[in-house]
């Protein structure tokens, strides 16, 4: 019995966001060394940025030109940011951070979730409208997304740890993001079917532009604190294998 594309892009999305539950757990229970931690952050920004530039800007491009796109792509990083900075008031700002700055913070587990979720939801919308071109999920997107989740969870949660918030509330927390991944995901597809090919590319480019603004704020600041001149050099490694990997999907 055929899957429904919907069904399809919710299930896609899930697994995607299964890699955080997986890096949390992590995180949490192994003592994994700092520098360790920022190395696997640092691989992780060069694959999103890889994948959405190949996989997200290229394909935006191709589907409602450079206007749709460009006006997405600004309006996503605009989103994300006045969002984050709402989220950095509440307590949130070192939701990704591995070392003990979440501990110095007075924020709340509302926010984190909050900013979790913020970070989160533009990766999984990607796959489900990446059905959309009827060639079936961009499976790039999704070893992509996977593999930039994992250390975005154990960051994190090493992070909460050392704050001193109990397991339950981590992984629980994380848990719920991945399944909220497959809703995303399944929204991503449901919704936006019925829309025209600019509509979907500016949607494309809000979550590229959503996902450069997050790298740069969280992800990107948490590699160069313990890599420091390696940052570069690693984040360059996973760009590659990430676009090695669209290649050889394409």
């Amino acid at each position: 019995m055929d899957i429904p594309l919907s069904l399809q892009a919710g299930l896609w999305g899930l697994l995607s966001g299964s890699a955080l539950i997986l890096g949390a757990a992590v995180g949490y229970f192994a003592r994994v060394p700092a520098r360790l931690i920022a190395a696997i952050m640092a691989f992780g920004a060069g694959v999103l940025i890889s994948a959405l530039s190949f996989e997200l800007m290229d394909e935006a491009w191709r589907r409602g030109g450079l206007n749709a796109t460009a006006v997405g792509f600004l309006g996503g990083a605009a989103i994300f940011t006045f969002a984050n900075l709402a989220l950095a008031r509440a307590g949130a700002r070192h939701r990704k951070r591995s070392g003990a700055q979440q501990a110095g913070e007075e924020g709340s587990g509302a926010a984190i979730a909050l900013g979790a979720l913020l970070d989160g939801i533009p990766e999984s919308v990607v796959i489900g409208v990446s059905l959309l071109g009827g060639q079936g999920v961009s499976l790039t997107a999704v070893i992509a997304i996977f593999l930039s989740n994992i250390p975005e969870g154990l960051s994190s949660s090493a992070g909460m740890r050392k704050a001193g918030r109990p397991a339950v509330f981590v992984l629980g927390m994380w848990a719920v993001i991945a399944a909220l991944s497959g809703v995303a995901s399944w929204v991503g597809y449901s919704v936006f079917s019925g829309f025209s090919p600019a509509v979907i590319a500016a949607t494309q480019a809000v979550a590229a532009g959503a996902i450069l603004a997050m790298l740069a704020d969280t992800m990107i600041p948490e590699a160069f604190e313990e890599t420091r001149d390696f940052a570069g050099l690693i984040t360059v490694a996973g760009f590659l294998a990430a676009f090695a990997l669209s290649r050889a999907g394409g």
